[in-house]
């Protein structure tokens, strides 16, 4: 069309849609650039560009048309939701949040930016559990259908069980990392497994579970009803979302219930807030029984000792020696999500480094801007010459061997790792945590205790701060540690994947069970 017509916007923006959706995102980039040098005040030209951009991993360019967008057109539809999203990938999580709320107060029908700022919401350590279970449920209120959906269920009588996962992170990805052992082991006898994909990046970790799969399809760029169809011709019995609030979910369509049993489990440290989602998948270290019930829509189901099974990269190293063990400063380290490093973590972590005369604080982290990350550490009280930056590496053999230099490492708060964690513990260095009184704030302490050091997790700051200090005073005995944590882990249920999935699937039969009990209660 554009070598008939050059002039064509249409043409131009379909190519790059095209080109996205397709995963060629540089090719996408340059056909948006293309159009707007051609078309300055082309607004959705801009704001493709600006998703390009943000896909490609380029935030600030992505905010320049952004702001490009805002500037031709003030009332542009999705300009503040992408403004978000590129400000959230820079870490920059209050202005991202203005932007989300910018984006509903302009668009109050445009639930996906609703969805964004719950998740934003999470990073933000002055925000109580309270007010996050409100701003949940209100998600919830705003997108049910004005009717529930109903739908048969059926008690299990020898029938193969009809599972369907829907995540848009069935790739290499934390989720999929966690998923695939679940899977694999899943008794084919009992379970037919159903994958919905949703995202333009297929690679090799999604070729592998397509083949533990009795079913693939990928939904990537398809509209709801589109989606929604395709589910109902395939009938699962219990379709798991792996998403929750993060990007490229489907909340809202699964609002409207898309199986007779829905589940949320593993990629999102919340309550989705829906009516429509009927159980949320955990343990009772993250969710203790009473206190946490309180604050979902779902009901939870403590299926596991520890809610996850970790598969370890075959091409991790071997492990090292920690750094001060042969006459080095000691390091704390943190490879986690730098939108994780809130004022709160930054006071915790300026009083480790305190507690250690001439330790060190060694930072790796995706889309690490120096200069901006450095500010935030100075505002923190952080004695910036006592950090290390350390950019993202593409060899997962690399980035695991980077774990080299760390002696200890630090888990942020309220928002946890969780693959950090595991790298961390699986690379021999013990990872510290402070318990809080939410998911999101209580996985460190799952995952240090599922691999036997509950000693590791701290219940308050002043503990964090002693337990840190006091592994890095005895080098011996951390040496000790480091030779003995990955047979640990080895030996937890962590790694004991056969057992985590049968739990998994009893704990499956029994939601469908109890659905199909309350249903048969009410009809009778």
């Amino acid at each position: 069309a554009l070598a008939l017509v050059p002039q064509s916007v249409d043409a131009a923006r379909l190519l790059g849609g095209v080109l996205m959706r397709q995963g060629r995102i540089e090719d996408a980039i340059a056909a948006y650039r293309a159009l707007v040098a051609t078309r300055p005040r082309d607004a959705e030209g801009w704001v493709a560009l600006a998703s390009a951009e943000m896909h490609r991993g380029r935030a600030a360019e992505a905010c320049e048309a952004c702001a490009r967008t805002l500037e031709i057109d003030p009332g542009h539809p999705t300009a503040r939701f992408v403004m978000g999203q590129a400000q959230l990938q820079r870490h920059e999580v209050p202005s991202a949040l203005e932007s989300f709320a910018a984006q509903i107060e302009h668009r109050p029908q445009h639930h996906l930016a609703r969805s964004f700022r719950l998740f934003a919401l999470n990073y933000d350590s002055a925000v109580s559990r309270e007010q996050l279970f409100a701003e949940h449920e209100g998600f919830g209120r705003v997108v049910a259908p004005a009717g529930p959906r109903k739908m048969n269920v059926r008690r299990l009588n020898g029938h193969r069980v009809k599972i369907a996962f829907l995540s848009p992170d069935l790739r290499r990805h934390a989720v999929a990392t966690f998923l695939e052992p679940i899977i694999e082991h899943l008794d084919r006898g009992r379970f037919e497994v159903i994958l919905y994909h949703d995202h333009f990046r297929v690679d090799d970790v999604s070729e592998r579970l397509k083949l533990l799969a009795d079913r693939w399809c990928n939904f990537v760029g398809q509209a709801d009803a589109t989606v929604a169809a395709a589910v109902n011709a395939d009938a699962p019995d219990v379709l798991v979302d792996l998403a929750g609030h993060t990007h490229h979910n489907r909340m809202a369509l699964l609002a409207h219930r898309l199986a007779p049993v829905q589940v949320n489990y593993l990629g999102y440290a919340n309550t989705t807030g829906l009516a429509a989602m009927d159980f949320r998948f955990t343990d009772s270290v993250c969710d203790p029984e009473g206190d946490s019930d309180t604050f979902h829509t779902e009901r939870l189901v403590r299926f596991a000792p520890t809610a996850w099974a970790y598969q370890p990269p075959v091409e991790a190293p071997e492990v090292a020696p920690a750094p001060c063990t042969d006459g080095n400063p000691v390091t704390f380290g943190c490879f986690n999500n730098l939108s994780k490093i809130n004022g709160a973590t930054l006071a915790l972590w300026q009083r480790v480094l305190n507690s250690v005369p001439g330790s060190r604080l060694l930072i790796k982290g995706l889309r690490l801007e120096e200069a901006p990350l450095r500010a935030r550490l100075k505002a923190g009280g952080i004695p910036i010459e006592r950090v290390l930056l350390l950019p993202p590496i593409a060899s997962t053999r690399e980035h695991l061997a980077a774990y080299s230099r760390v002696d200890v490492a630090l888990d942020p708060h309220p928002y946890n790792g969780t693959t950090t964690t595991c790298e961390a513990l699986w690379m021999g260095v013990p990872v510290i945590t402070l318990r809080g009184d939410r998911h999101a704030s209580r996985v460190g302490t799952s995952l240090v205790t599922a691999v036997g050091h509950p000693e590791w997790s701290a219940g308050s700051g002043d503990e964090y701060v002693g337990r840190a200090a006091e592994l890095v005073a005895d080098p011996a005995r951390l040496a000790s540690i480091r030779g003995m944590l990955r047979a640990e882990m080895s030996a937890s249920p962590l790694l004991d994947h056969a057992s985590q999935a049968a739990r998994f699937g009893a704990a499956i039969e029994e939601c469908i069970n109890r659905v199909a009990a309350k249903h048969e209660a009410a009809f009778s």
